[in-house]
């Protein structure tokens, strides 16, 4: 189990660029399933849940070949379906909570599709009923062996139909695209997700020769197609990065510019840090955070009530960033409720925090209530252990800010979801050290 050592209180400067989109990734990759012609992606992150996913394609029979930093070609003209069938795929894609989406572009080209229970973020329950009724509404059969906890779907012919998801589930809205641009027909999705990562694997599928109307709504039509083509693709940074580093230099009270941010698919992220009273400045496609010397403070309610940060499908706020808003808030002048409406042990992370010195009050599962500190006060050093992607994240930025040195634990949760990140950390002055 890795560790990082960090030295807080440190400002820190300079650039700093964010990687590939963590989320995107996932679906692209498994979107390569869907044509036996050449596949180029640029931009992708070099993580540990990515690159879980780019091993299991290999063990697929996917040709891959590195073309640069974050470049590869896949190929996937000589599929091993038998591989689905084996224990070491039950086994590896037990690891890794994005093989979910290995099932949609197999069952779409190839007729069956197998999955073992993914694993992932201990972050609360996550259902695949959203993804398996989908398939079954293509005219799949489902199978679920519940002594080894394997999904199995399979068909001789999927055709198009309409159907209304129960949730705007991202995952399951890409399984059920990717399924439906080869089935026979038209397919109507409605409360689909539509934020940036799902635009651009329906774009790339479009590149690639599907038809897919709609793309960025809550209602997608796709009529089906008998095969796809190769195409190019690049990579959308990664938003929740992009959070993560204004929320680190709020915390730090650092001047930093964020790099190539791609200002028009952050949606919601940019207004709810400054609901927080944190100032960004856009400057082409970069975000500027200036020093925050005498600190920021949260604007409340227009009628003077206490303002609550909450979730929400797309275009509302990624549920991944309420843990990094939290952090921010501690050091804020006022108060807040951060509401975590779609995950009931992500805030369970709190009492790490607590022991810090933050005043945060844990409502429920899903709610606590944060009273800002002002810096008037600062968090002091602790040791802690990283239970999932997000909190890991949220733990470094408030052992920066802290007086003192802090040890995380089990930084293998972080490095699932952000690349080098000690060293990118320490190049904008941080001192942090991995043991």
């Amino acid at each position: 189990m890795g560790t990082f050592r960090i030295e807080g209180g440190h400002q820190l400067s300079g650039e700093i660029t964010p990687q590939g989109a963590k989320n995107e990734a996932l679906q692209i990759l498994c979107a390569v399933l869907l044509s036996d012609e050449k596949i180029t992606i640029h931009n992708i992150p070099d993580i540990i849940d990515v690159n879980k996913l780019i091993a299991l394609l290999e063990d697929l029979g996917v040709k891959i070949q590195k073309k640069g930093k974050g470049s590869y070609t896949f190929k996937a003209d000589d599929i091993n379906l038998d591989y689905l069938q084996s224990d070491q795929f039950k086994q590896d894609g037990r690891g890794l909570r994005g093989s979910i989406m290995l099932v949609g572009p197999l069952l779409g080209r190839f007729g069956k599709g197998y999955i073992p229970k993914p694993g992932g973020d201990k972050i609360g329950r996550r259902r695949l009923d959203t993804h398996f009724e989908g398939f079954i509404k293509l005219g799949a059969k489902f199978r679920y062996n519940r002594e080894e906890y394997f999904y199995g779907v399979e068909a001789e012919k999927l055709t198009g139909t309409y159907m209304l998801l129960d949730e705007a589930s991202v995952t399951g809205t890409a399984n059920i695209v990717m399924a439906a641009v080869l089935a026979e027909g038209t397919t109507t999705i409605y409360n689909a997700a539509c934020e940036p990562y799902l635009q651009q694997l329906c774009k790339m599928l479009n590149r690639m020769g599907a038809k897919i109307s709609g793309v960025g709504s809550n209602l997608l039509t796709i009529e089906g197609v008998e095969s796809l083509g190769g195409t190019e693709h690049t990579m959308l940074p990664d938003m929740i990065e992009i959070g993560s580093w204004i929320g680190l230099a709020a915390m730090t009270r650092s001047e930093l510019t964020i790099k190539n941010v791609s200002w028009d698919d952050l949606g919601q992220i940019p207004n709810a840090f400054q609901k927080l009273g944190i100032k960004l400045e856009r400057r082409d496609d970069d975000i500027f955070i200036p020093k925050h010397e005498n600190g920021y403070e949260i604007q409340n309610y227009i009628d003077g009530s206490i303002l609550t940060i909450a979730d929400a499908p797309w275009p509302g706020l990624t549920p991944d960033l309420l843990s990094i808003l939290l952090v921010v808030a501690i050091q804020s002048k006022g108060e807040v409720v951060i509401h975590q409406k779609m995950f009931e042990s992500r805030l369970f992370f709190v009492d790490k925090l607590i022991d810090m010195g933050a005043k945060i009050i844990l409502c429920d599962p899903h709610r606590a209530t944060v009273i800002g500190h002002d810096f008037k006060s600062t968090l002091k050093s602790t040791t802690m252990v990283s239970p999932d992607i997000r909190a890991g994240i949220s733990l470094l930025i408030a052992a920066l800010s802290a007086k003192g040195t802090s040890t995380i634990h089990n930084i293998e949760q972080i490095d699932r979801g952000y690349e080098d990140i000690d060293t990118r950390l320490r190049a904008i002055g941080a001192n942090i050290v991995r043991v």
